[in-house]
């Protein structure tokens, strides 16, 4: 009746559970749980203090990735990860630990400053009204974050800080025998006292102001410089590395990316590479993540060689030394700051016509083919193609072990952002160096006795021969020869030679380069940065902080041709001529200055958050020493501290996880922190996919308009594709979580995205699977509360010894289940439980009954509080103990043991879990089954796997 009549059932049953009824249940506990401040994670300093049993309990730190508060708000796959980690915590209350778990918002970027380009609105009245849109949306899912932590990263309160993390990370340099940063002002003291050497020679006292700037700006862990950057003219910034596509466009908006020299401020992470390496290995994190990082640092090991060249020496580095006698040419990036200075006036006597470019002098070829290669992104100009291009520059240098002259040539190949942008080519051991010789016709020595039957005659060869399992041959001069050494012993003797003669060192590069530190926009953190007369930078005072945005009347940076690589950019600030232009007493008397018109990266306030839930209002200091120690402090298990959980996607593996870990490792050598690393377990949850219907056209049209006939689809008539990709609005496919929470309640959301699959796999939606969550907690419900009259039908009678079976393999069970993440099988635990208690009739024994509340309540937390409290119980179900399983009911009494008689099943018997393999061949074999099976044929072989298994051979 209830199915096809539901007017009908709700007379009949008028407290069954309904969508009503969870509305009404979920908002009255919502309520309940503000008021009572149900989630607030006490602190180690005051709120533990009075309280020793509670202060005896382990704490967990919970953690999602920071949301950006979008205007289109959440769908269902949003919360995916917030319910995820609101299950896991609330499991660990349950099971005796102080939880702290809450959510901010990461509010600065580019979305909002787009938004306001477009409409004139300013950025933070649109970012605070979607915030607040979130905050409503997730409230409905019954989240439960300790919201006395929570802010955004616009907070003035909250930025000062990161404003104030950048001017530490300003304020120092990265000692090299220590291992550490250390405060810039001890660097300042070593130079004074002379106890270390200025780069260059000369005394400090004797430099000028500028000059001393200058050479502080190349140990400074944050430092402005000109520098190759990737400029997109279409979103009027500079981007880091890790921004611009594979196919060398922004990640944001997909414009192409060009490479400029501009004078932008970077952070030196470069200096941490090694740490950043080898703490990975203390980490419990997925080993896909891991590799990411480790491909992305990219740690090599080689030896850099300095090629002498009018006077003067360019520097490579090379992974194979030893093939040094076979380097015929050399390659320098065409952005490379020699390259100038190696351009004579003419072409030299003798320049064969394929290496000038058709051009008249080298100057003419040179700046004409870094025309060419601006126009290229570094994958562009990586890319494995045939066609090799590139110019001679008309110089020389000389090969330092045979003193063979080797022409200098620029080729877009070559990176200046790996080893030193220069590169000694050995094209008979490098197909790309292979083919650019063949191409301009430049000799090719063998220098690698190949192992696979062509010879050593070059000429004949079609590709190089990359080989580390070769001997070297034809690389000897009078001082040292590698001739007849496999490859790594070779490279162990020329790096020896190389450092005897001077001429080289053995050293260690890393595929990582410096962050790029500074946008061309309007809305993200101002530098607390000044400059004075003479250009230098100064550090505002702490005092001064936060130093906020001020109102501008444009917010769009000066945009452009998304194909003009030759522009450059204006920033929103710089219009703003009174905030720009300022005078400040830094300590030496009122002075005029220039503020910093460059603002931070969206990245910026997501480097440290971590820290900000565990004191968020600390106007004092960055975090209370005892506060960070107590909740990311290392422990056992976790010698680097850190979150206890911390869940995400996996798009953040370069990005946010890289960034933060370097601020994090600042802030310790510091002292300010007690963890090595922010986040010690990281979990990446799949993604809720949905279909996208696409018209003939490739739009998309409204996923509930489109029809199913006989196994096509279409929309308004038309037929249209199907295709299961991303859940979102502008894919027309999007399911609001409201929607789901009107129809079925937020209890119902939680066990659908909970049940779908494995937590860290892409899953589905299946609007119309989402009933049979519903459908769980009204059997639920049934089971303890009576659908006509409303009242508790439990009773106090002790349950059979069936459902005490069934009961404890459930705790069993579900307690393993929530410990491992695994909450879809969690469900089905508890599901086939609640359906024995439905198959089984009868009341349910108060017992039984109130242990299957406690173990829905981490994943249903609303009907769980309802059914508590109806149970008899005053207390928040969030704080009871989560049941423990009796081993006694969860070991079987008995097992089915499956016998076969020549591979086929002859009898099925029940035998006691632990029998033995003895005792179960004689149980078997005396079965009177078997002995009719067997009729009298001689036995050649019993093989027994107890206690499931007998398997007899005649």
């Amino acid at each position: 009746m209830s199915e096809t009549n539901p007017a009908a059932a709700e007379v009949a049953a008028p407290h069954r559970y309904t969508a009503a009824v969870a509305a009404e249940i979920e908002a009255r506990w919502q309520d309940f749980w503000d008021v009572e401040g149900t989630y607030a994670a006490p602190n180690p300093k005051g709120d533990l203090a009075g309280d020793p049993e509670l202060a005896a309990r382990p704490k967990k730190f919970i953690m999602d990735m920071f949301p950006y508060p979008s205007g289109a708000g959440l769908h269902v796959g949003h919360p995916l990860g917030y319910i995820a980690t609101d299950v896991f915590a609330r499991y660990q209350r349950m099971t005796g630990h102080n939880v702290l778990h809450t959510l901010g918002f990461d509010a600065f970027g580019l979305p909002a400053e787009q938004y306001a380009v477009q409409t004139g609105t300013h950025p933070r009245v649109s970012t605070e009204a979607n915030i607040e849109n979130m905050k409503v949306q997730l409230r409905k899912l019954g989240l439960g974050h300790d919201k006395r932590r929570s802010f955004a990263t616009i907070d003035p309160d909250y930025y000062k800080w990161t404003q104030w993390i950048f001017l530490q990370i300003f304020n120092s340099w990265y000692d090299d025998e220590a291992r550490k940063a250390r405060p810039i002002a001890e660097l300042v003291a070593q130079f004074e006292s002379g106890e270390r050497a200025l780069p260059g020679g000369g005394s400090w006292s004797a430099l000028s102001a500028t000059d001393r700037a200058d050479v502080l700006g190349e140990y400074r862990l944050a430092y402005a410089s000109d520098a190759p950057v990737n400029w997109c003219p279409g979103l009027g910034t500079v981007l880091a590395n890790e921004e611009v596509t594979a196919d060398g466009r922004s990640e944001r908006g997909n414009f192409p990316v060009f490479k400029a020299k501009l004078r932008q401020w970077n952070m030196r992470i470069t200096a941490y590479a090694d740490r950043l390496l080898d703490d990975l290995n203390e980490l419990d994190w997925p080993e896909a993540i891991k590799l990411q990082q480790r491909n992305w640092i990219g740690r090599s090991e080689g030896a850099r060689v300095d090629f002498p060249i009018d006077g003067e020496n360019i520097t490579v580095f090379t992974t194979r030394p030893d093939t040094l006698f076979g380097a015929s040419y050399m390659v320098l990036a065409p952005e490379h700051p020699l390259v100038d200075k190696f351009t004579p006036d003419a072409w030299p006597e003798g320049t064969h016509d394929v290496w000038t470019g058709g051009h008249a002098t080298p100057a003419d070829a040179v700046t004409a083919y870094r025309a060419q290669a601006a126009s290229k992104s570094d994958v562009e100009r990586q890319a494995e193609a045939k066609d090799k291009t590139g110019v001679f520059t008309g110089s020389y240098a000389t090969n330092p072990v045979n003193g063979d002259r080797v022409p200098v040539f620029i080729a877009d190949y070559v990176l200046m952002g790996y080893g030193t942008g220069a590169i000694m080519a050995v094209p008979a051991g490098d197909q790309r160096d292979f083919e650019f010789a063949r191409a301009f016709e430049l000799p090719i020595r063998c220098i690698v006795e190949p192992t696979d039957g062509r010879g050593t005659d070059t000429s004949t060869w079609d590709e190089a021969f990359t080989s580390y399992d070769a001997k070297i041959i034809n690389s000897s001069n009078d001082d040292i020869s590698l001739d007849g050494l496999p490859v790594a012993e070779a490279k162990a003797r020329i790096t020896e030679w190389l450092a005897r003669k001077g001429i080289g060192e053995g050293t260690v590069n890393f595929r990582l380069r410096d962050w790029l530190f500074s946008r061309q926009r309007y809305w993200g953190e101002p530098f607390p940065i000044v400059y004075d007369e003479d250009g230098i930078a100064h550090a505002l005072p702490e005092s001064m902080l936060p130093l906020e945005l001020p109102e501008v009347e444009d917010y769009s940076p000066r945009t452009f041709d998304p194909d003009d690589a030759d522009t450059q950019p204006e920033t929103p600030l710089s219009r703003n001529a009174e905030w720009m232009n300022v005078t400040l007493d830094l300590g030496d008397g009122p002075k005029r200055y220039r503020r910093e018109t460059n603002t931070m990266p969206n990245w910026a306030g997501s480097c440290w958050y971590e820290l900000r839930y565990l004191d968020p209002h600390n106007s004092e200091e960055l975090v209370d020493p005892e506060v960070e120690r107590y909740w990311m402090g290392p422990r056992e298990g976790q010698p680097h501290g850190g979150v206890d959980l911390y869940v995400g996607g996996a798009e953040h593996a370069v990005l946010h996880l890289l960034y933060a870990r370097f601020w994090s490792k600042v802030l310790y050598d510091l002292g300010h922190v007690s963890s090595v690393e922010p986040f010690h377990k990281l979990f990446n949850q799949g993604m809720i996919q949905a279909f996208v219907y696409r018209d003939s056209r490739g739009f998309a049209v409204p996923a509930t308009e489109v029809e199913e006939r006989d196994g096509a689809y279409y929309h308004q008539g038309e037929k249209v594709s199907r295709l299961l990709g991303k859940m979102g609005k502008s894919l027309k496919n999007a399911v609001t979580p409201e929607s789901i929470c009107a129809e079925y309640g937020a209890d119902t959301l939680r066990l659908y995205e909970m049940a779908m699959g494995p937590l860290d796999v892409s899953r589905p939606w299946d609007t119309r699977a989402v009933v049979g969550q519903f459908r769980l907690l009204q059997r639920l419900w049934r089971n303890v509360v009576d659908e006509a009259t409303g009242e508790v039908t439990v009773v106090g009678t002790e349950p059979g010894e069936d459902t005490l079976r069934a009961l404890h393999k459930a705790i069993d069970g579900v307690r393993q289940d929530l410990e491992g993440m695994r909450f879809n099988t969690a469900i089905a635990k508890v599901t086939e439980l609640n359906n024995h208690l439905t198959k089984v009739g009868g009341p349910v024994s108060r017992s039984v009954a109130e242990a299957l509340v406690l173990l829905v309540a981490p994943l249903a937390p609303h009907i769980a509080e309802e059914l508590w409290r109806k149970l008899g119980h005053t207390g928040s179900v969030v704080h009871q103990d989560f049941p423990v399983a009796d081993p006694a009911y969860v070991v079987d009494e008995a097992v089915t043991c499956v016998v076969q008689i020549k591979g086929k099943v002859k009898a099925r018997l029940e035998v006691p879990p632990a029998i033995s393999e003895e005792e179960l061949e004689k149980v078997a074999l005396g079965d009177e089954k078997v002995v009719a099976a067997l009729a009298g044929a001689p036995i050649r072989k019993v093989i027994v796997r107890a206690p499931k298994l007998v398997n007899i051979v005649t």
